[in-house]
């Protein structure tokens, strides 16, 4: 079973930077694809991008490419998501999410069975 847990939100204005971790445990990574989405109270779950755990290949959403950056540290087991530039839109709940990179696709929340319990990013003006 797989364990993740988000840190790092909080307030930012816009133009500024955050970064959120996302601490994995319960296993070993090698064959899974961790993810990052955002959810807005009354929306859908956004996908906005994801890495490859043992290659460290990334894949961003189109709405965050060039502003948000995702990596790992094998070593401590944990996620980050660098989020520069950001903008009152950007406000959300972040949550990371984890699957074995063989199933289902990665931009598709119902194909992650393990989830962090989110942590709040709030943009102002």
């Amino acid at each position: 079973q797989v364990q993740l847990a988000e840190s790092g939100g909080g307030e930012a204005q816009a133009g500024g930077s955050l970064r959120l971790s996302c601490a994995a445990s319960g296993r070993t990574f090698s064959n899974y694809v961790m993810c990052w989405f955002r959810q807005v109270v009354g929306k859908e779950r956004e996908y906005l991008g994801a890495i490859a755990w043992s290659s460290g290949n990334t894949y961003y959403a189109d709405a965050v490419k060039g502003r948000f950056t995702i990596s790992r540290d094998d070593a401590k087991n944990t996620m980050y998501l660098q989020m520069d530039n950001l903008k009152p839109e950007d406000t959300a709940i972040y949550y990371c999410a984890a699957k074995n990179r063989l199933a289902g696709t990665l931009f598709t929340p119902a194909a992650y069975p393990s989830w962090g319990q989110g942590t709040q990013v709030t943009v102002s003006t």
